[in-house]
């Protein structure tokens, strides 16, 4: 299906959209944002990125591609996550802006309007904040005290209320891509970007079909890896925690010097296997978060690349379609030179 809206080699916002378990979204989710899109009136790409789900989003970008001519499909060699699947997208992305949703449509591709809006006004990008959330009690209750003690370790305030749904300028994009770390997150990475930022306020939907990829084990290493990518702050609580085990040895054995002196006894075997059980857990604990940063380095200086694709899907010409393996897609992370 042709657009309506005359399309030259400038793209002016391209929508990037990882895809994991969203099979039942994807026919929807371009309908609904082609239409937006389109209300802009401006030329415009919608880009799928593929992670390589286990259902058949595949298929169904393919179907996507072939009825709307401003869909393009990436596909990745294996799945890399979330995050990594965004870097792909914005890597590939041709637009002067970039808009970032999920798949799932619960961030209503019709605010993409109101984005785009926000962002001519001035900004060098602009989020979304959720004012309303459609998880479930218990999620919503972990995030918060994620973002807290996030926030605790940043001494500041975090506000867990953004989702990825946004829109970046070229600018933001490029510096974006200059990112090499493996270890992740579109919005930290944002965060510590700088630049001006407005914002604009929605309700989180209902998911349109399926079920949430992320597992309550996913969500905890999701947040060990987030605030390990974001601090070091926890290596400074190690060496404050040892600092106080040691203070309170120092205490313990004088006292029981005094004791043994003053009255002639001495702890039992129950203080004592409790004391060494005690310290064991703290020494154990410390040398896990150490090996998690070592592990991080680990991961960093091998240098290898941050995803590889597989196929891209993409129309020429505004008529022709090809499917092809895409050298020129930056696997490194960083800015293409367009």
């Amino acid at each position: 299906m042709k657009s309506n809206i005359a399309q030259d080699d400038r793209v002016v916002i391209s929508v990037v959209v990882p895809v994991y378990g969203c099979d039942g979204c994807i026919e929807e989710l371009c309908a609904r944002a082609r239409l937006a899109l389109m209300e802009i009136g401006v030329p415009f790409e919608i880009l799928l990125v593929d992670d390589r789900s286990p259902d058949q989003s595949w298929e169904k970008i393919v179907a996507a591609h072939e009825h709307f001519t401003e869909v393009t499909g990436i596909r990745l060699s294996r799945n890399f996550g979330q995050h990594i699947a965004i870097s792909a997208g914005l890597a590939a992305a041709k637009g002067e802006y970039a808009v970032v949703m999920d798949c799932d449509l619960q961030d209503p591709p019709e605010r993409i309007v109101e984005l785009y809006d926000k962002i001519r006004e001035g900004y060098d990008l602009v989020l979304a904040r959720r004012v309303s959330r459609s998880h479930s009690i218990a999620r919503v209750i972990s995030a918060k005290a994620y973002f807290f003690l996030l926030g605790r370790l940043q001494k500041g305030s975090i506000d867990g209320s953004f989702g990825t749904f946004s829109i970046l300028s070229r600018k933001v994009i490029d510096a974006f891509l200059r990112f090499s770390e493996r270890e992740r997150h579109y919005l930290f990475i944002l965060r510590w970007l700088g630049f001006s930022a407005g914002i604009i306020e929605y309700d989180h939907n209902p998911r349109f079909a399926g079920k949430s990829s992320y597992s309550l084990s996913k969500l905890i290493r999701h947040a060990i890896g987030g605030i390990v990518f974001q601090s070091t702050d926890l290596l400074r609580w190690i060496v404050a925690s040892g600092l106080v085990f040691s203070l309170i040895g120092v205490i313990s054995s004088l006292y029981f010097i005094f004791s043994y002196l003053a009255y002639g006894s001495s702890p039992g075997w129950t203080s004592l296997f409790v004391a060494m059980l005690t310290c064991t857990g703290v020494i154990l604990i410390s040398l896990g978060v150490v090996g998690l940063y070592i592990a991080k380095i680990f991961d960093q200086v091998k240098e290898r690349p941050l995803y590889a694709v597989d196929l891209v899907l993409e129309h020429i010409d505004n008529e022709g379609a090809s499917v092809r393996h895409d050298p020129s897609v930056n696997v490194s992370g960083r800015a293409l030179q367009r």
